[in-house]
């Protein structure tokens, strides 16, 4: 059995595999979509094929959609030649339940595979085409926030975009450039109206997104490079939209049990691959079953109807409510407390973490108990039964391979958002926030991790993070067993409004904070003893 149009033939093979194939003529489609194209997608990784490639497909298959996705890396090309064209541009879905069994089908939605290459002509007039349709729709974008980034801490454009500036839109090399030169040729091919919608799982994204486009054409239209008319087109929501959204899917790396089981089943040439930078796919994507994409419904040139995949239409309040129930109170405070406390107690696979009775009563509190009083409630979706799920489906799922060294990743980026925003309501409604008890533990856990000492006393690697060597050096001089090496090291951290939103000891709780931390590195096992004296269900 091999994932290719020919190799699916053998259909009772499948079948006695249980894995499901589309109803539908895949070429066909494939057909429709190359001569008229609807939906292009930059960014072709993991989320992307099994979360909006299955959506399209799922409309494909109930008759509610004619057309696939055009696929179009923007970074990592080795993807397209590794992954897709291999496979026939074919996935195979494999939904991790909690029972320990799995769903399997075969998209067959993603109908065209290509490379933003500009220095390639058959890719690049390819693109070309499909801007210049008419009837193109939508293009979306899962390319993670660094994907919209135009320039360094410093304030100034990266290298790299800045010399895409320079020369203008002929021959651009980054993302953001890439798009505002296709959407230059959409301009000139008769303004065309067409949505830009961000599924990349960061506050405001399409407000990002169009903020980087527009910084693109307004330095190309100061260079001389394109009209100034170029930039009221992608002003014009109009004529150019930017809807905001709201993406929630886990999908970690491809697990290596997963690809046991399909080899057991007879799937050929499953091993996932490590690309020359670093991306570790496979021609498989793993991931949990529940999934939300909120999208603010503003779309010029029509778009696919989306709600019938399960897709929550709504409007820019809405989408911004979503968001940040799910950023700032249901799901990610809770993945990073886990992330710290479970890099420093050892663990290697959050789900594990939910069977400990201390971890397991902590992010309760952390949601359900100190972040109900002041959550945003979004109307489409219970705040309290999206909670629940997280914590008692989605997070202990023992077979989703996620680990707390991967959700360690960037912690000083989001402990803003993921605590700060929480402790500002506090504020804002009590005029403190000493009623918290739980997320100032998280945040000691936070600043015990960047110790890279664990609960035993043995040094581990802390995840990566653009911070870590600022935050590391102002920890300088402190041991773990000996308390009277801390003498306020703290102190500069707690107070940086940069990083938490605010400072921690106007919020009342910088002190609660530098009490809760003494006590964890009183000596090996101090961790574990703090989380057993104020964590109690």
């Amino acid at each position: 059995m091999k994932l290719t149009l020919n190799g699916l033939k053998d259909t009772a093979a499948w079948e006695k595999a249980g894995i499901t194939l589309p109803t539908y003529d895949i070429e066909a489609v494939a057909a429709a979509t190359k001569k008229a194209p609807v939906w292009a997608h930059f960014g072709a990784g993991n989320i992307f094929r099994i979360f909006i490639g299955g959506l399209a497909d799922k409309l494909i298959s109930e008759g509610e959609l004619s057309k696939g996705i055009t696929c179009v890396e923007t970074f990592d090309f080795d993807v397209v030649d590794k992954i897709y064209v291999p496979y026939d541009n074919l996935v195979l879905a494999v939904t991790l339940k909690a029972d320990g069994s799995t769903e399997k089908q075969v998209i067959g939605s993603l109908t065209e595979a290509l490379k933003a290459q500009s220095d390639v002509p058959a890719q690049w007039n390819r693109l070309k085409e499909i801007f210049t349709d008419p009837g193109l729709q939508m293009i979306s974008f899962t390319i993670t926030e660094k994907g919209y980034a135009l320039k360094s801490a410093d304030g100034n454009f990266f290298p790299f975009v800045l010399a895409d500036l320079e020369k203008g839109p002929a021959a651009p090399t980054s993302a953001m450039t890439v798009v505002c030169s296709l959407l230059h040729e959409r301009y000139l091919a008769g303004k065309y109206p067409l949505a830009v919608v961000s599924m990349d799982n960061c506050s405001h994204n399409g407000e990002k997104l169009q903020s980087s486009i527009l910084t693109v054409a307004e330095e190309w239209a100061k260079r001389g490079f394109v009209e100034k008319e170029f930039v009221d087109y992608l002003s014009d929501e109009k004529q150019v939209s930017f809807p905001w959204s709201m993406i929630d899917k886990i999908t970690p790396r491809p697990a290596d049990s997963v690809c046991a089981e399909l080899k057991k089943l007879g799937v050929e040439d499953m091993d996932p691959v490590i690309t020359s930078k670093k991306t570790y796919i496979a021609p498989f994507v793993n991931a949990e079953g529940p999934q939300y994409l909120v999208i603010e419904d503003k779309f010029p040139n029509g778009r696919p109807a989306l709600e019938k995949a399960g897709v929550y239409m709504t409007d820019r309040d809405t989408v911004n409510k979503v968001e940040r129930m799910k950023v700032t109170t249901c799901l990610n405070p809770l993945h990073t407390a886990l992330a710290v406390y479970g890099c420093v107690l050892g663990y290697t696979l959050i789900a594990d973490e939910m069977k400990d009775p201390e971890l397991s009563e902590l992010v309760h509190q952390i949601g359900p108990v100190e972040g109900m009083p002041v959550v945003t409630d979004p109307g489409i979706l219970s705040p309290l039964a999206f909670v629940d799920e997280v914590i008692n489906v989605r997070i202990p799922n023992p077979f989703m391979p996620d680990t707390p060294q991967r959700i360690a990743t960037d912690t000083s980026q989001k402990v803003g958002i993921r605590y700060g925003e929480t402790i500002k309501s506090y504020v804002a409604k009590y005029g403190d926030a000493k009623k918290l008890k739980a997320i100032p533990l998280a945040i000691a856990g936070w600043c015990r991790y960047l110790l890279a000492v664990d609960d035993t006393g043995k040094p581990f690697e802390l995840s990566a993070d653009p911070m870590v060597p600022e935050l590391t050096a102002k920890l300088a001089g402190i041991e773990l067993g000996k308390p009277e090496t801390y003498h306020g090291q703290l102190k500069e951290i707690l107070s940086n409004a940069n990083i938490f939103g605010s400072n921690l000891y106007e919020a009342g709780i910088g002190e609660t904070i530098e009490g809760l931390f003494l006590e964890e590195i009183a000596g090996p096992g101090a961790v574990r003893a703090t989380l057993r004296k104020y964590v109690t269900a």
